[in-house]
């Protein structure tokens, strides 16, 4: 009969503190404002490594207070942490290597989503190696990316990590000539789903279930013309050309581009513009976050989806269902390829597809 390892009480408690996310306060940034460089798990173990007049000589607590955490009956407090990461029992690397990589990727003019992306990312990663990012093995990244579980979107998730990970380490590989653990981890595999698109009734009835001409006109807009949030929320009133119904965007990768529209968003806009001066700035009178608030509540009125990426799939299907050509909605909308097309449009189903279909030998 095979025994199981007894885990110390405060071990599994900390454990369980980490793992449901009651110690994210702690982490993140120390007083002055620099990263503290230290997983949950470093935490631990120096609380095993370190007797209670060690470390109530370090943190200024009582050590009363620390053998509570010890035994799992009370959690880490901030200054525990940032004590025990700050002192000199705990290692950590000579080198900050993710501070001069996003420094780099901001000085590229990358968008500030994508900067927040890598950051997120790569300290995930961070925490849980104490930031020593030159030692992660090809093993170490793969154990990690296990640990990422799927989502409704199958992997997506870790795919994200992937990605970021490896971008990261050939950005570190051409500036320091590391050896990337990258090498030989292969990307996971991302499900083909087939992601919600509305119809053309449902929003006409989105439409038609709000008060305001504004809500309307973003409503049209986003369905008509395909553009991401970002390009919607930034819309200036000179970006829009009414005779050749276009508005200039920058898209993403900051990329200049036209975006079409249609008569019923014109004449919302028109309507819109005929209420609100907005006096050279965006034409909407909300910012990024406004939008986004607007359309959660739609949603949770009307039931539909109403996320800016189900409009934008939207724009895509109700395109392939009249007859427009892939290559044609890629320009349209603005995507890098294709094959982006065909995974916006997967809704765009066998049933639709023969209405266009006529026997090749006539």
């Amino acid at each position: 009969m095979t025994r199981r390892r007894r885990i110390p009480p405060h071990a599994a408690s900390l454990s369980r503190q980490c793992g449901s996310g009651r110690l994210s306060a702690t982490w993140g940034c120390g007083s002055e404002g620099e990263r503290l460089t230290g997983s949950p798990q470093t935490v631990l173990k120096l609380l095993n490594k370190l007797p209670n007049s060690t470390l109530a000589e370090l943190s200024g607590l009582s050590t009363s207070y620390i053998s509570q955490v010890r035994h799992g009956k009370r959690r880490p407090s901030r200054k525990l942490v940032e004590s025990l990461l700050g002192s000199p029992y705990h290692k950590k690397p000579e080198h900050d290597y993710l501070k001069p990589f996003l420094q780099s990727r901001q000085a590229r003019g990358v968008s500030p989503s994508t900067l927040a992306f890598y950051e997120e990312r790569l300290d995930k990663f961070g925490r849980t190696i104490d930031y020593f990012f030159d030692r992660a093995t090809r093993r170490t990244i793969e154990q990690y990316l296990n640990t990422i579980p799927p989502n409704e979107n199958g992997l997506g998730a870790r795919h994200a990590s992937y990605r970021a990970l490896r971008v990261f380490y050939t950005w570190l590989h051409s500036e320091y000539g590391m050896d990337s653990p990258m090498a030989g981890v292969e990307a996971p595999i991302l499900t083909k789903l087939i992601l919600p698109s509305l119809t053309a009734g449902q929003v006409q009835g989105l439409i038609q279930s709000v008060e305001s001409v504004r809500d309307k006109a973003i409503i049209a807009l986003f369905a008509e013309s395909g553009l991401r949030l970002s390009e919607l929320a930034s819309v200036k009133a000179s970006d829009v050309n009414w005779q050749d119904r276009t508005i200039r965007v920058m898209g993403k990768g900051r990329k200049e581009a036209l975006a079409p529209f249609g008569e019923l968003s014109e004449g919302y806009l028109r309507a819109w513009l005929a209420e609100y001066s907005p006096n050279g700035a965006g034409v909407w009178g909300l910012n990024f976050r406004g939008v986004q608030i607007m359309l959660k509540r739609l949603q949770e009125r009307t039931g539909l989806p109403c996320n800016p990426h189900t409009f934008r799939r939207t724009f895509a299907v109700l395109l392939r269902k009249a007859g427009v050509d892939c290559l044609t909605i890629r320009d349209l909308g603005r995507w890098e390829s294709v094959s982006m097309v065909e995974r916006y449009t997967r809704s765009f189903g066998f049933s639709d597809a023969m209405k266009f279909y006529k026997g090749p030998l006539g």
